[in-house]
């Protein structure tokens, strides 16, 4: 008598699928870390609500790479990541930052949250139609600040008053609606600035970027505001470096452009 068949016992049938799960869950979890920072705001625990957002951002900078090193990348994917994207670098740094000083400014403080957060949402729907597109060498850059980098920089002001660097006694009711307003206008232009994204690291040089980024966490750990206010400044500093760099290397394509339409030209 033969014996019945065993069947395994698969959680997900599609090995596709399955790959997929691990980066949509990093997202997931990015969602619910970005809304406990609202939660820690509403209860004056300002200090958990910027440490939930690095932590959001740093997910954010993951749930990616994951999905592209596991090949477990997907449409629903990139939508959750931008939904993801919204809340955590869009709602929930404009509630943080309301609770903290624009609540006083009355409805101005709440038109610039919700001017900040529409800006989130165009610069991510943006992204989403220009990442569609074949690749080429302005991969390397941005087109306007992108939405993590956009949430830190809202937040600047108040990691400052956080770091103890503030020792020149800011005005943070003009200080706070100037970076809205800043942050938001380069949410949505086209200025360029650095994604990060394709930069090639020598071999010889990993032990001493992997001391970096050791080196990096534990003063992080140790001194974080001051940490983080200060990375906040060098990325602000970047943004004209960026800016110079892209028309210098645009220049050069389109030099070498019209040289290769020139060879052609004398070849006809």
């Amino acid at each position: 008598m033969m014996e019945p068949q065993k069947k395994n016992f698969k959680i997900v049938s599609d090995k596709r699928s399955a790959r997929m799960i691990l980066p949509n869950m990093l997202t997931l979890m990015g969602v619910c870390i970005g809304l406990t920072s609202i939660r820690f705001a509403l209860d004056g625990k300002y200090e958990l609500a910027i440490v939930a957002i690095i932590f959001a951002a740093l997910i954010d900078g993951l749930d990616g790479r994951i999905a592209r090193l596991i090949k477990g990348t997907s449409k629903v994917g990139k939508e959750l990541d931008s939904l993801t994207d919204v809340i955590s670098f869009g709602v929930a740094p404009a509630f943080v930052m309301f609770f903290w000083k624009l609540n006083t400014l009355g409805k101005f403080g709440w038109l610039l949250c919700l001017i900040y957060v529409i800006c989130v949402a165009l610069r991510l729907a943006r992204f989403n139609i220009s990442s569609n597109q074949d690749s080429s060498w302005r991969d390397s850059f941005f087109e306007g600040v992108p939405s993590p980098a956009g949430g830190i920089l809202v937040l600047t002001p108040l990691i400052i008053s956080l770091s103890g660097f503030n020792s020149f006694q800011l005005n943070y009711d003009i200080i706070v609606p100037i970076f809205f307003i800043i942050t938001s206008f380069l949410l949505i232009s086209k200025f360029p600035s650095y994604s990060f994204k394709k930069i090639v690291i020598p071999r010889k040089t990993t032990i001493f970027l992997l001391f970096g980024i050791v080196l990096f966490f534990g003063l992080l750990l140790v001194y974080t505001f001051n940490v983080i206010a200060i990375s906040a400044v060098i990325y602000v500093l970047l943004l004209p470096i960026s800016y110079f760099h892209y028309q210098k290397i645009k220049k050069q394509h389109e030099n070498d452009r019209i040289q290769d339409e020139d060879d052609l030209e004398d070849v006809l």
